[in-house]
């Protein structure tokens, strides 16, 4: 069975969006929950999606494993995963990894841009690695089946949470440097590595991510694609849109600020350009996923090729990341 997963989004969520998610075939999503939310705050976030799935019991449903993605699927519906930008949830007790687990939450980045309790961001000018107590986050995650997803995480925080790690990471969310090299973009080592352990790319449709920005081509884009096959292998990439649709600025700038300064921070080296750009014409909406299998197709990937990294390779993914850690002759 094919499925159509996207292993990241944070829209504006409501019924439109829901329906546009069934119209373009996506099985399963991995939506934002938190960006600097503390503990408290991320539950009553968890408690408006609780309240999206009683009222749209037809569209959308819990994701908890593998295996809700063909619930989803044979049902009509697309199964929600939740998921952290920012550690901010567990605040500084590693005790919430198993409860937010418990909750629902199946992706935690170990920062956001800025140095974290556990890890360095991307914006840090130094990045000193794992910290001792994202060492031990690292493995309550590894133990409860919380995936470590380093997407706004800096190259030796990723290399190390990517030895660290017992079971496979993400980067849910990115491209690579050499091909548009900002600085959420990750260097050809660091993919090299994820690939070699196992993990998983999420390729981005965020235009501060592409070449070109909003301008860039889908053609420009598959044959991104097909360049990042050719390094790391087909079977390690996935579409992770980072779709933050219909979303006002204020938001943008609450991702980008959060409570940690006083001053506007646009981010990804972009100083003079307020508020989201504009997606590419070719995906403005998850009715837009058909457009990247035909681009796909038209750079040479193959049928099976097309499927993975249209969903089934996150499939795959999820049926190992969100168990329970089982011993070794268990």
């Amino acid at each position: 069975m094919t499925y159509r997963i996207d292993a990241l989004q944070y829209a504006n969520w409501n019924e439109k969006i829901f329906r546009q998610m069934r119209e373009g075939g996506l099985d399963a999503v991995h939506v934002t929950i938190a960006y600097h939310e503390s503990f408290r705050e991320t539950v009553s976030n968890i408690e408006k999606w609780n309240i999206w799935f009683e009222n749209h019991p037809d569209l959308i449903m819990p994701g908890r494993a593998a295996a809700d993605v063909a619930k989803a699927r044979e049902s009509g519906r697309t199964a929600i995963f939740f998921g952290f930008q920012n550690p901010s949830p567990i605040e500084d007790d590693i005790g919430l990894v198993e409860i937010l687990h418990t909750l629902g939450a199946r992706f935690m980045q170990l920062s956001y841009n800025n140095q974290s309790l556990l890890a360095t961001g991307c914006y840090e000018d130094e990045d000193p690695g794992i910290t001792r107590m994202g060492r031990q986050v690292i493995a309550e995650m590894n133990r409860v089946g919380m995936v470590v997803d380093m997407s706004h995480s800096a190259d030796r925080s990723t290399l190390e949470a990517i030895e660290i790690s017992s079971r496979p990471i993400a980067i849910t969310h990115a491209n690579p440097h050499s091909w548009a090299p900002a600085l959420r973009n990750k260097k050809d080592d660091v993919l090299k590595a994820l690939a070699g352990s196992g993990g998983m790319l999420g390729l981005s449709l965020y235009p501060h991510h592409l070449k070109n920005k909003s301008a860039c081509t889908l053609e420009d884009f598959c044959q991104m694609a097909a360049r990042t096959a050719d390094l790391i292998g087909p079977e390690h990439l996935g579409i992770g849109s980072d779709l933050c649709q219909d979303q006002p600025d204020s938001v943008v700038e609450w991702m980008r600020t959060g409570r940690w300064t006083k001053q506007i921070d646009y981010g990804e080296g972009s100083a003079a350009v307020p508020g989201f750009p504009d997606m590419p014409d070719w995906f403005r909406d998850n009715r837009d996923f058909v457009n990247l299998e035909t681009g796909l197709m038209a750079v040479g990937f193959n049928p099976a090729e097309v499927a993975g990294i249209m969903g089934d390779n996150w499939h795959r993914f999820f049926d190992k990341g969100f168990g329970p850690h089982q011993p070794i002759g268990d």
